[in-house]
């Protein structure tokens, strides 16, 4: 006997599921598309402002360094000012880190915002179905984010209470 193998995708005898919006549901996409965008404009204008920040905040450490003498910046100067130095560094480091982070978060908003008012505007299931990704690409950097901020919390509250043990158990001693 010869056996034939067809390619042909075996079809079900339902009806696949559809989602179908209504009027009411695109007007309401549309203007969430509207915020998205304002919104993301704005993440971009803020991270331009934390990117200045983290700049020029070696300049406001020098600045304080010329005010007060114990953080003198001339060679041979204090370790205050070798510690303030590297400061600013570190905390110049953690600025550009906030603002690539705000970067994203605002682009995938962005792009959701400007993808779902076309697809509204002319019906586009495709461009919808894109925008709805960049949604989820938001929206999962936030969660994940939260995430890694509870755990450091986590961290710190058990940081803070071993340290209040030893504290304690030396003061007895």
């Amino acid at each position: 006997m010869d056996t034939t193998e067809t390619t042909d995708a075996i079809v079900p005898d339902y009806p696949l599921p559809s989602l179908v919006i209504g009027e009411e549901g695109k007007y309401y996409l549309h203007t969430a598309g509207r915020w998205a965008t304002f919104l993301g404009i704005f993440g971009f204008v803020m991270t331009g402002f934390i990117l200045l920040c983290a700049l020029f905040l070696g300049t406001l450490f020098s600045l304080m360094g010329r005010f007060n003498p114990a953080m003198n910046t001339t060679p041979g100067g204090s370790a205050a000012a070798s510690i303030m130095g590297a400061a600013s560094g570190a905390i110049s480091f953690v600025y550009v880190l906030i603002a690539v982070f705000y970067f994203f978060l605002s682009y995938y908003l962005y792009k959701f915002g400007i993808g779902i008012k076309k697809s509204t505007t002319f019906n586009d299931s495709a461009t919808a179905t894109k925008s709805l990704e960049y949604l989820k690409s938001h929206f999962k950097l936030i969660g994940i984010t939260t995430i890694v901020v509870i755990s450091l919390y986590l961290l710190i509250f058990i940081g803070a209470i071993l340290v209040a043990v030893f504290a304690a158990s030396a003061l007895h001693q």
